[in-house]
This record gives C-alpha cells, sequence and structure tokens, in this order.
C-alpha cells in the first residue's frame, strides 16, 4: 500500500510539473508603457533615500561637464520606473496570475522572493518613457529549502526605450521567487539556557569607540584636518583622506533615519521580531541600533530618539536607542 501510494505521488507530481513547465519561454506581457516618464522629482527623492549624492543625478551644470552631457537617472532605479502601482500592478488576469494560480491551487500557496538581477545597456535620460516585455523564463524542478518544499519561477523583464531605428534595449529585470508548501511547525522543544550575543570585535580603528562605550560614552570621530564627522571608525577622513582625527562624545540625541524590523532567520539571542534603526544623531553621523521603547511595528522615521547603553552580559554592552518625546 506503501508503495502504491508513492507512485501515486511521483505521478501527480510529474503531472503538476508538466503542467507548470509548458509556461516555460511564454511572453505575458509586450510593449507595455511605463506610467511616467523618466523625471526629475522622482529621481532626486530617490537619490535622496539612497544618500546617494552624485550631482550627475540632480545638478544639469555638473551633469553637463561629464561624459554623460546630462542628467541621467541611477541605474539602480530601472525597475522604479515600469513599477504599475498597488492596483496597476496585480497579476491576476495575466499569463503570470494564470501560472501563479497552478501553484496556489495545488498548495503551494506561500511565497517569498529569492534574487534579483540586473544589466545596464545604458543610463535613462530626463523626459524618456521607457516601456517593457515580460516572459516567464523558467520554472524549476520541485526543491526542498530551508522554508519549505516548492517551485522557483524566474520572470525576465527586457526594459526599452523608442528610437529612431525602432525600440532600444537599456536593461534587463530577471526576477525570481519561491512558490512553496511551508514546512511543518515542529513542536517547541523545552526553553534552553540563553544563548550569548554575537560578540563585540575591537580592533586598532575602533578600540577608541568601544573604549567609550565601557565609559558609559557614545563616541565618534572628527577630522582634525577638515572637521568633518564620521562614524564608523576609520584610519582615515573620506573627505580630505587625512589620517589625523580625534574622538567627540555625542549627546547621543537623533531621529530615527531609516529602519527594519527582523523577523528571519531566527536568532536564540534574540527576543524576535525585533526593530533595527539607523539613526541620525544630531552631530550628524548616523549609528545602527536596536530602537526601545515601542514595538517594533510602530517605529518611524523622524521619531526623536536618545541612545541607552544596554549591558547583555558581563562581556557585552552596546548602545540602543530609546524613543522619547511625543512622537
Amino acid at each position: 500500500m506503501k508503495d502504491d501510494m508513492t507512485d501515486t505521488t511521483s505521478r501527480d507530481k510529474a503531472a503538476f510539473l508538466a503542467v507548470v513547465k509548458k509556461y516555460e519561454g511564454v511572453h505575458d506581457q509586450s510593449g507595455v508603457l511605463a506610467l511616467d516618464p523618466v523625471n526629475g522629482p522622482m529621481i532626486r527623492h530617490w537619490a535622496e533615500a539612497m544618500g546617494d549624492k552624485n550631482p550627475v543625478y540632480t545638478d544639469p551644470e555638473a551633469a553637463a561637464a561629464t561624459h554623460f552631457g546630462e542628467v541621467v537617472a541611477p541605474a539602480t532605479m530601472l525597475q522604479v520606473w515600469i513599477m504599475r502601482g498597488m492596483d496597476a500592478g496585480l497579476t491576476v488576469n495575466t499569463v503570470t496570475g494564470e501560472l501563479y494560480k497552478h501553484f496556489t491551487d495545488n498548495g503551494f500557496g506561500s511565497v517569498v522572493a529569492t534574487n534579483c538581477e540586473q544589466e545596464y545597456i545604458r543610463p535613462l535620460r530626463l523626459g524618456e518613457v521607457v516601456q517593457y516585455d515580460q516572459l516567464i523564463e523558467t520554472v524549476s524542478e520541485e526543491k526542498t529549502t530551508g522554508l519549505g518544499v516548492g517551485h522557483f519561477i524566474t520572470t525576465l523583464v527586457n526594459i526599452y526605450v523608442a528610437g529612431e531605428a525602432g525600440r532600444e534595449l537599456v536593461g534587463t529585470h530577471r526576477f525570481r521567487i519561491l512558490r512553496y508548501t511551508p514546512h511543518r511547525k515542529k513542536p517547541k522543544a523545552a526553553p534552553a539556557e540563553r544563548a550569548l550575543r554575537p560578540r563585540k570585535v575591537v580592533n586598532k580603528d575602533n578600540r577608541a569607540y568601544w573604549d567609550g562605550v565601557a565609559e558609559g560614552k557614545l563616541l565618534f570621530q572628527k577630522c582634525t584636518a577638515c572637521a568633518t564627522p564620521r562614524f564608523p571608525f576609520a584610519p582615515g577622513c573620506n573627505h580630505c583622506a587625512s589620517l589625523e582625527w580625534e574622538s567627540v562624545e555625542s549627546a547621543g540625541a537623533g531621529v530615527v533615519y531609516s529602519h527594519v524590523t527582523m523577523h528571519y532567520p531566527k536568532f536564540p539571542a534574540f527576543d524576535m521580531p525585533y526593530a533595527v534603526g539607523l539613526i541620525e544623531l544630531d552631530e550628524g553621523v548616523r549609528m545602527l541600533g536596536n530602537v526601545l521603547g515601542v514595538a517594533h511595528d510602530e517605529v518611524r522615521i523622524g521619531q526623536r530618539v536618545q541612545v541607552e547603553f544596554v549591558t547583555h552580559d558581563a562581556e557585552l554592552t552596546v548602545p540602543a536607542f530609546r524613543v522619547v518625546g511625543e512622537n
């Protein structure tokens, strides 16, 4: 009886794979126009969010002096121009949506993006309107992963602009997801002794910083040649290349510049989920640290924070940042 069941399962899997494999190489969409032309405001917002101060993206005069000759969009904005928005981006009535429904109907209802690969042929210029074709490139055989059992689906988007000689390829965007059935959760074992957090790494460049932490001080560096503040600690100044510097104690006050909530992978030493913030201190440098005082899903960009030194064990004390005031 067991052998019969195994054979039936194998036949079902083979039949399912034969169905989804037929979608390989199928063009899903062709000649889809972007909702907006390449434009300065979107480029500026992107550059500010990414902290990219290259003037070739925002300053016409500076860009004219480069080999580009004019303002161009950052290459990594390639996908931005083809995004369709929350509603317009739904794949319900597309070939891709049809493929995804096969997976959902056969028990592969969970999905996670695994990786993205982009190729940049040339930069995009202000005013250009991109269009794209999308095809389903590959559907893998069944794979067992740490998340569960499923199939990897790869789509390829070719991105063009219209030119005098027809469409000109400017880049490609290859996107891979895993459609899977999660592993069954194992019964929880008895709680083990609390694991230790990763140990700090102290070297000659950052020793002054960790000495400050041991004294309850939050230090950053300041170049004594050009007065540029910097963090993390490094041997030389990124602004003027001077090797001369001094330690400066921060008041520890700042704002949440960006943040992320850690859900996975699970680390025994941490109470998950937890929030990690990129904190912009009032002195102008940015530091990473846990955000305390509010739930992980209540952390917001712009919240005022104050440093708080947290001791996790006899050998590890690190700075964290507690939300303060009425945010």
